[in-house]
């Protein structure tokens, strides 16, 4: 048997503890912390183990206890399971050193070709607790496929089954533990950290993962330092102390092992310097720390730990400690030697231990004080797995297992990777990299008397990847959550302006049709459809959409307008028919009422400009002002057209030739033609349409207003009516006289109010329909006023005036020009377009060629004085 190998071999010395059984599992703990006096490029005496760690030896108690209450509760029938403990020291030569022992088979390690075939008297390893001599011990015995079980070296590389076969741990990886630090410090807002890592595969391994998750959080470190496991350790601390504490970080991540710890918190409690310290899962328990002289100033700690819980009889068992017989736990004793023994004084030594007469018999509830037994839990779960593979793999039932306990060590590999058991009312199987996926507890310490102790105020899941945290359970130092964070954060209505350092930034307001409605928004978010924002706004308003309402004053004063100038328009023609026998209107009825029609159009497309628009009204406007007020112009041109002929030549046989271009409705037709085809092009290739801007004068407005397409047609529009009035206007002004005026001023008002108005159309946008309204009613009420309106007051004044009796006739005339000829005088007007047929006209016997230029002269300035006398 084993036991018969280990005296015999005289490695006894090697293994703290023993105990024989059917099947042995291999214990690795590194109850001592060091090796003494190690130093480079020097064999060390790796038996010489020093510093005694408190919770590694309750640790290795704890898979000793669980072990013993598998033997009692006869999980596996006929079948007692032994253990044998080697002490590594936390020193990774010492952990291999240890595999090889118990790996050993008649005091010497086997080498072979196919070590699938090596039967090992150690079926399985528990341990080792740090994972700088985790990952030794690992490649060595993943390379005799003997499975190991961890359950606290959480290294991410550990994860990989290429290089660790047959490792397998009882607490999520690193990877996760990483990101519970992220989340958790994103939780709290605190982006503006310190970072000390220990110079290990721990430390390594951690930092790494812990570095990247960080930029996911973009979490940024002020500083990140590294402390040596072994040379210059307390220089370097010193060091590290220093810059702590001349750090903007007000929160520090200590990657770190208890001692490394408790010398920085010496150095932080020396200065009363304090900060928030985030633990990892290496020294988030450890009650060494929480009773530290002075913990208290060092400020608030809080981190993560493994699942928790209670061992059913340990805390018992570690206040009667004692071996069972047949086995021998050397660790016990130099615990108890230590503990009760006036001669070896230490932190441990009771004050009562010089009254102890055997110190090996003594106990006491030093440990439960001194260690947070519910961390030694995953050595219980570490063990179960253990027993449930090997359960299955002998075949055992409720009174026997059949199968062969010398089993091949690979076998049982197999099945641990797919092993699912039920322990506590909890479930517990391994992931397909062999680590458990059970999540983390969140601890804080918080502060009892002189000492801390430590709750938990929240967990870490796994499968969501957040953190949950019970606020009502924390309670921070200044009573409330600690600063630690570059900038200051940008409130709703703002964004951030990274700078170089992703964390530190500045706030910027956010931009037209942004919001932020929360603090600290990394980007200001876009205004849903059909809303909007200021600059620097909490939320987004609905459009105000403008147009011009019908309530709206302008709108009222332009309907009054267009309303009065329609009544004048109706009056002037209700006039013009009762006085249609009157020489002044007689001739002119028609054209008249041609052009009191083109107004009345235009007058109409003005009402179709207020209102909230659509396409079908925006094409009624232009259209509707192009033609109707063409149409007037072509009249008005008519007439400047036909005075422009009668004073040309008085010489009867020219007069004949110009007139037959005088055909005042052909040229009315084809002049409005024009305009109705220029409108019908725009409306086809250039059309208009409605749309929705943003106002440039009122806050959240959009305009409603009909485009012009690319203003081609709108020009063209507009530059024909203009071309008219300026015919109108030269014809006029070349004969002018009384008769011409009217056609003169008209035309001068609708030109000047265009040209007032075009810039102001084009420059102002929204102002457009206003402009163009304004300038329509204009040019309408300059040709009431200036042709319609003098021949009202001329009628009327008649009535009231007499006609001197016997005075010679004279050709009845108008402001309204309808004519130029002075040639002749006759009481019937001379501007009838009804009689303007040429052959009609008789003008060849009333001047004969004889007739001296001087005597027309005579008669032009006569017949013109007569005119200004009526």
């Amino acid at each position: 048997m084993l036991g018969s190998q280990l005296h015999g071999s005289g490695a006894a010395s090697i293994y703290g503890a023993y105990a024989p059984g059917d099947i042995i599992i291999g214990i690795l703990s590194s109850v001592h912390t060091d090796i003494k006096d190690l130093q480079p490029w020097i064999l060390p005496d790796t038996s010489a183990c020093i510093n005694f760690d408190l919770l590694t030896f309750v640790l290795s108690l704890a898979s000793i206890h669980t072990i013993e209450m598998i033997n009692d509760s006869g999980f596996l029938p006929g079948i007692q399971l032994g253990y044998l403990m080697c002490d590594p020291c936390a020193y990774a030569t010492k952990a291999v050193q240890c595999v090889a022992d118990m790996l050993a088979v008649n005091g010497s390690l086997t080498v072979l070709s196919d070590f699938s075939k090596f039967n090992p008297p150690v079926k399985a390893f528990l341990g080792e607790r740090y994972t700088e001599t985790s990952i030794p011990a690992a490649k060595l015995i993943s390379l005799y496929k003997i499975p190991q079980v961890s359950c606290s070296s959480s290294a991410a590389a550990l994860s990989d089954k290429l290089r660790y076969t047959s490792f397998f741990r009882v607490i999520p990886s690193n990877i996760y533990q990483s990101q519970a630090l992220a989340k958790l410090m994103r939780h709290f807002n605190w982006d503006w950290i310190g970072v000390v890592s220990l110079d290990d595969d721990y430390g390594k391994g951690i930092y790494e993962n812990f570095v990247r998750h960080a930029e996911k959080e973009r979490i940024c470190f002020d500083f990140d330092e590294v402390i040596p496991n072994y040379n210059n350790v307390k220089q370097r601390i010193q060091e590290v102390a220093d810059i702590i504490r001349n750090a903007t970080a007000r929160v520090v991540v200590l990657f770190l092992r208890i001692q490394q710890v408790e010398m920085l918190f010496e150095e932080m409690i020396k200065t009363n310097t304090s900060r928030t310290w985030i633990a990892s899962n290496a020294w988030s328990m450890s009650r060494l720390l929480m009773k530290m002289k002075g913990i208290n100033k060092v400020g608030d700690i809080i981190g993560t730990t493994f699942i928790t819980g209670k061992i059913p009889g340990f805390e018992d068992y570690l206040q009667n400690l004692r071996p069972r017989p047949g086995a021998r736990n050397d660790l016990i004793m130099e615990y108890k030697q230590m503990r009760f023994n006036c001669s070896q004084q230490s932190q441990h030594t009771s004050p009562l231990a010089c009254n102890v007469t055997d110190p090996q018999e003594a106990n006491d509830d030093y440990l439960l004080q001194a260690v947070d037994v519910t961390e030694a839990y995953s050595q219980r779960v570490a063990v179960h797995a253990v027993a449930h593979a090997m359960k299955k793999l002998l075949q055992c039932n409720d009174t026997a297992c059949s199968g062969d306990t010398n089993f091949m060590s690979y076998k049982l590999v197999d099945i641990l990777r797919k092993v699912n058991f039920t322990l506590d009312n909890q479930t517990f199987s391994f992931n397909e990299n062999g680590d458990f996926e059970n999540g983390y507890d969140v601890m804080m310490w918080k502060q009892k008397g002189d000492e801390k102790v430590c709750e938990v105020v929240g967990k870490f899941f796994i499968k969501n990847g957040d953190v949950e945290i019970s606020e009502h359970k924390i309670h921070w130092t200044n009573s409330t959550v600690p600063w630690s964070r570059c900038s200051k954060p940008c409130p709703p209505g703002t964004e951030k302006s990274i700078s170089s350092i992703s964390c530190c930034y500045n706030c910027t307001n956010c931009n037209e049709g942004f919001y932020s409605n929360e603090t600290d928004q990394d980007t200001c978010k876009q205004c849903p459809e059909g809303f909007w924002s200021l600059p620097g706004s909490r939320e987004c308003q609905k459009w105000s959409i403008w147009f011009l309402e019908w309530s709206a004053a302008y709108s009222i004063v332009v309907m009054i307008g267009t309303v009065i100038g329609a009544l004048l328009l109706v009056f002037s023609f209700i006039f013009y028919i009762l006085h249609r026998e009157k020489p002044i209107i007689k001739g002119i009825l028609v054209i008249s009422c041609l052009m009191k029609f083109g107004l009345m159009v235009s007058f109409g497309g003005v009402i179709l400009f207020l209102g909230s628009p659509n396409i079908h009204v925006c094409r009624a406007q232009q259209t509707m002002y192009g033609l109707g007020f063409t149409l007037c112009v072509s009249c008005i041109l008519v007439k400047a057209l036909h005075i422009f002929l009668e004073l040309m030549s008085c010489n009867p046989t020219k007069q004949r030739e110009l007139r037959k271009f005088d055909k005042p409705f052909v040229i009315i037709g084809i002049l409005t033609a024009i305009q109705a085809l220029i409108c019908i092009f725009w409306m086809v290739f250039d059309p208009v349409n409605v749309e929705e801007k943003q106002s440039k004068t009122q806050l959240l407005t959009l305009n409603r207003l009909c485009t012009q397409g690319f203003m081609y047609g709108f020009g063209a529009m507009h530059v024909y009516i203009a071309l008219l009035a300026v015919v109108c206007f030269g014809l006029a002004f070349k004969g002018r006289d009384d008769e011409t005026d009217p056609i003169v001023f008209s035309m001068l008002i609708h030109l000047f109010a265009w040209l007032c108005f075009i810039p102001v159309f084009i420059t102002q946008y929204e102002s457009r329909p206003i402009v163009q309204i304004s300038g329509i009613m204009v040019s309408n009420y300059g040709v009431i006023f200036c042709h319609f309106a003098p021949k009202w007051f001329k009628i009327l004044s008649e009535r009231s005036e007499t006609l001197k009796a016997g005075k010679a006739p004279v050709a009845s005339l108008t402001n309204d020009s309808d004519s130029g000829v002075v040639c002749r005088s006759t009481p019937q007007s001379r501007f009838s377009f009804a009689e303007s047929d040429p052959s009609n006209w008789d003008i060849s016997s009333l001047y004969p060629s004889e007739v001296s230029a001087a005597s027309f002269r005579h008669r032009r300035q006569r017949s013109q004085r007569s005119r200004r006398s009526l």
